[in-house]
């Protein structure tokens, strides 16, 4: 099916790795042109490097998100760049998981203000855009008390109830969804460190998962790219829960 990217264009956050990387790749093979940044100037240069290799039209630029000038100067610069904006991608995170001060000030900082920030400086572009949506990248930890309660997790609930209100305060202008993936598996992530170093906390997780497994940053990136498509185009205020039913509470 075609997705109707081809020619939109998109930004995402923390497009060097992990998620972030998977929803660039996904986007791009849709058609779609993508600025992507990250904090740090090798990751953004090999991405780059890579997708540009491929036929891509992409630009990665450094950026620290929790600079909410550097943040704003960046979605500007990509609108003026590509002649506009289509979607607006926020996933990164603080994976803040402590409970210390410190971990509640990076979420709310990096997971919740830079995504608030972010759309702020980008909606001016969606609303002129036909198609204009908002896809955050939650977590299953914002829909239940888990391992990560606390500072990520609060964040994560706050971002689902940031974007409900956004969805519905831009209705038949623009579109608002965010996705929350359950534990998530991908070379060089926190689920693999963790496997490394604390192998059982790992098993421990693993165990909750009734499919037996962990997500991949793939599986997770067809649910933002399936959202941020113009077919998609009645879907807003949603949380699509991408967790293979580790999650067992119902949605009304």
């Amino acid at each position: 099916m075609d997705l109707q990217l081809t020619g939109r264009t998109a930004l995402v956050t923390g497009g060097t790795k992990g998620i972030g990387r998977a929803v660039v790749d996904a986007l791009v093979a849709e058609g779609a042109r993508v600025a992507f940044c990250a904090r740090t100037q090798g990751d953004v240069d090999t991405a780059e490097g890579e997708l540009r290799a491929a036929g891509h039209d992409v630009a990665g630029t450094v950026v620290d998100v929790a600079d909410p000038t550097g943040l704003a100067d960046w979605v500007g610069a990509s609108a003026e760049r590509f002649g506009g904006l289509d979607v607006a991608v926020a996933n990164v995170s603080a994976l803040a998981v402590g409970r210390d001060e410190g971990s509640w000030k990076a979420s709310f900082d990096v997971d919740l203000m830079h995504t608030v920030r972010m759309v702020e400086a980008a909606l001016p572009h969606l609303e002129r855009s036909d198609q204009g949506c908002v896809v955050a990248v939650s977590s299953v930890s914002g829909r239940e008390v888990d391992f990560f309660h606390g500072p990520y997790g609060s964040m994560k609930a706050a971002l689902v109830h940031y974007v409900s209100g956004l969805a519905y305060q831009h209705a038949g202008k623009v579109r608002a969804n965010t996705v929350s993936p359950g534990n998530v598996y991908f070379d060089g992530g926190v689920w693999q460190n963790i496997e490394r170093s604390d192998p059982d906390f790992f098993a421990k997780a693993m165990a909750l998962n009734p499919t037996g497994r962990m997500c991949t940053d793939e599986e997770v990136a067809y649910a933002v790219t399936m959202l941020a498509s113009p077919r998609a185009s009645f879907i807003t205020g949603t949380n699509l829960v991408v967790d293979g039913a580790l999650t067992r509470g119902v949605q009304l």
